[in-house]
């Protein structure tokens, strides 16, 4: 099977942890044991987040009293890419001896009219209490909202078209290769009056583009692997039931939170509506049973 899978920022940064990069790359290497298990049987599309990378890096680059104004969000984007893209290249190689893996910059392109740029909703960087969030929305002209029981930093997150080097990657995963793409979504691009592409403030949904790019490359299955079971109805009530299996119908009638679980599930319902393949929601320790068809959310277009 060529299976695309989007893996959760829980998988390098849990929350609370320290941003540091040895606690990352330690989380980087557990998954790349559970990831290695789908690439020994299957074709692999690897897409991860970025959200607290990202953070870190236009915290670091707003502080810099060297710079005449902070680096924009398509640039650290680009950065944090070649970053988490090293981490789990270097993961998977020592967990696939023998085995070509390859790790891509690569850029998705959006529409400079999407009304979302007028909506911040993607959360980013590290976790504040209500008090501290408020201060620096002031003091750098952020817009914060509620993450939780905490608050984050927000941005544009406009709908991801095409991964523009689609046809790179599929030629790298049809020559063995499993493949590191699309890293936070991707660099968010535009094309100008002259037709040419140039960065854009924005930060991506990665969700959205994995299901993008699995559509994209015909692949059978799309997983976003994450730090829950799967999808619940009533979730953190007492009533609390995990879906084991829905149709996108299903799923889309439940209304789920934008910020959170919601993108995830018009991730795979849209992969599911457009290519009539087979995707899921779960924790990425339970890849193997999701693909089995006996563990987190699977989403098809018979239920």
């Amino acid at each position: 099977m060529r299976i695309v899978v989007a893996l959760g920022g829980n998988a390098l940064l849990r929350r609370g942890d320290k941003p540091d990069a040895r606690t990352q790359i330690h989380n980087v290497q557990v998954a790349a044991t559970e990831l290695a298990k789908l690439a020994q049987e299957h074709e692999l599309i690897l897409t991860h987040g970025n959200g607290p990378q990202v953070g870190v890096l236009a915290l670091e680059s707003a502080n810099d009293e060297r710079l005449s104004e902070p680096y924009p969000f398509d640039t650290l984007g680009a950065e944090t890419q070649g970053m988490i893209g090293y981490w789990l290249l270097q993961a998977l190689q020592n967990e696939l001896p023998g085995k070509h893996v390859a790790a891509m910059v690569n850029q998705t392109l959006v529409l400079g009219s999407d009304p979302a740029f007028a909506n911040p909703t993607k959360f980013v960087g590290e976790v504040y209490s209500k008090e501290e969030a408020e201060r620096l929305a002031e003091e750098r002209g952020w817009t914060v909202k509620a993450d939780g029981e905490h608050y984050r930093r927000v941005v544009g997150s406009p709908q991801p078209q095409r991964i523009i080097e689609t046809r790179m990657i599929r030629t790298l995963v049809d020559a063995g290769a499993v493949v590191i793409c699309s890293g936070g979504g991707g660099v968010p691009v535009v094309r100008n009056s002259e037709g040419k592409l140039e960065g854009i403030e924005a930060v991506i949904d990665k969700d959205l583009s994995a299901a993008v790019l699995a559509e994209a490359l015909d692949a059978d299955a799309l997983l976003i692997l994450t730090d829950v079971d799967g999808v619940y109805e009533g979730f953190g009530t007492e009533n609390q039931r995990r879906i084991p299996q829905a149709t996108p119908a299903e799923l889309r009638d439940m209304g789920l939170p934008s910020g959170s679980m919601g993108p995830k599930v018009d991730a795979v319902c849209r992969f599911v509506e457009l290519a009539g393949g087979t995707a899921a929601i779960g924790r990425l320790e339970d890849a193997s049973t999701i693909l089995e068809g006996t563990g987190g959310t699977i989403v098809t277009l018979g239920g």
